[in-house]
């Protein structure tokens, strides 16, 4: 235990070094988290009448926000399944770098949560009064809180192994890695089931939102990781194979097509019938008696989705070159489409037949600001501390890639770059 305490204050004072962008990265991110808790202050104060959320549109970026991230989260799993499953060496390095980044988002989506309840006091209830298994709600808070604790078992499990030389037991973490699995698929279905279950709000009565909830994820989730990967690559000592980013992008290729043929199959049932409960898919596509919010939005995002599935069915070469560009696209186009072009229309009109828009607040955007600045500074610290542990730079001796640390997977795929200045001692 003594020396566990020291590796975790050593680490906590590593996050603290590095080059003058490391440091000015940081600050920006924790500004704007301070901004957000500030803006987050006031709606406390206030209540939700801070926000653009009304009667009508009782849910808005926040969950929005929620739903896009809860995506990014199960992006884990599409490492996992390829490496332990199909024994891929090139993605088993970067393993832990995808449940980092689970970490994260699922962080940012409890955080989004909390900021969306009306009265934070209350939170309680839902585990007082456990309405458990008939709540969708009691499901979703059992799934998200266990993923985050089987991703936070691994990741500090492994790390941990390579501070201290050891090998990691296979016993203690190769079942919580199979069990991730299901449960990354499990927390986005147990979502899609909480807006599925709402009988009055038909824009979501359909079957096809738990498939279109899992292709989005698993399309945006590793072009969220790609992106990263790819700084880590530029910035850092680590060196990210070339043959794990086509892996990447072919499994976002694949589960984007699945997910674009989804949505078109969701638009053809809304149109063609042309029944009543398709007043909320005109609103978001066409527009509804002369309101159309989110109609510039929508063609946007499907136009982005475009141009990011063009730039993957690029030649490989040419894909490679422009990846950036396209992931970047396919990640903007599926915030809206999954996040404002989801949430928001559902409630337009509402049960009596009224169309109320919603427009954000600027207090709403800041608190949103904050908390995914919030979530990139914890990324960006884990990421910071990992990678000088499996080097084996930050060790329990001084032991540099000698022994088992220079046999160990990771070492493998490490630059041979000079120590950074001011770097705490091994």
């Amino acid at each position: 235990m003594k020396e566990y305490l020291r590796f975790l204050r050593r680490c906590f004072r590593l996050s603290f070094v590095g080059d003058w962008r490391y440091l000015g990265w940081m600050t920006l991110l924790t500004v704007l988290s301070l901004l957000g808790l500030n803006a987050y202050c006031r709606q406390f104060v206030y209540g939700l009448a801070t926000t653009g959320m009304t009667d009508q549109v009782s849910w808005g970026l926040y969950i929005a926000n929620f739903t896009f991230l809860v995506g990014v989260a199960a992006s884990a799993v599409m490492l996992v399944i390829p490496v332990y499953i199909y024994r891929n060496k090139e993605l088993h390095d970067l393993v832990i770098f995808g449940e980092l980044l689970a970490v994260a988002s699922i962080i940012m989506c409890l955080l989004f949560v909390t900021v969306d309840l009306g009265r934070v006091d209350r939170a309680h209830h839902l585990f007082l009064r456990f309405h458990f298994p008939i709540s969708m709600l009691t499901w979703d808070v059992v799934v998200l809180s266990g993923y985050l604790l089987l991703n936070l078992h691994i990741c500090g499990y492994l790390i941990y192994c390579a501070y201290r030389h050891r090998k990691p037991s296979r016993i203690f973490y190769i079942p919580f890695v199979f069990l991730a699995i299901f449960w990354a698929v499990s927390i986005h279905t147990v979502t899609a089931f909480l807006y599925v279950g709402l009988g009055g709000r038909p824009f979501w009565n359909s079957a096809i939102i738990a498939p279109r909830f899992l292709a989005s994820a698993f399309a945006g989730g590793p072009a969220v990781l790609i992106i990263a990967l790819r700084i880590i690559d530029r910035f850092t000592e680590y060196e990210v194979p070339e043959k794990a980013i086509r892996t990447l992008r072919n499994i976002v290729t694949v589960a984007m097509i699945i997910s674009m043929f989804l949505l078109a199959c969701e638009v053809f049932t809304e149109f063609y019938t042309d029944s009543a409960h398709g007043a909320s898919a005109r609103y978001l596509f066409l527009g509804l008696h002369g309101h159309s919010g989110l109609v510039p939005w929508i063609w946007s995002a499907i136009a982005l989705d475009l141009i990011g599935l063009g730039v993957l069915l690029l030649p490989v070469e040419l894909s490679l070159k422009y990846l950036n560009i396209g992931c970047l696209a396919l990640i903007v186009g599926i915030w809206i489409e999954k996040g404002m072009g989801l949430i928001i229309p559902a409630f337009i009109p509402s049960p009596l037949g009224e169309i109320v828009e919603y427009t954000p607040t600027w207090n709403e955007i800041l608190v949103s600001l904050g908390i995914w600045a919030f979530g990139l500074l914890l990324f960006t610290i884990f990421v910071r501390i990992s990678i000088p542990v499996l080097s084996g730079r930050l060790a329990i001796d001084r032991l540099y890639l000698r022994g088992s640390v220079a046999h160990a997977p990771w070492a493998k795929r490490l630059k041979m770059a000079s120590k950074p200045k001011g770097e705490p001692q091994s």
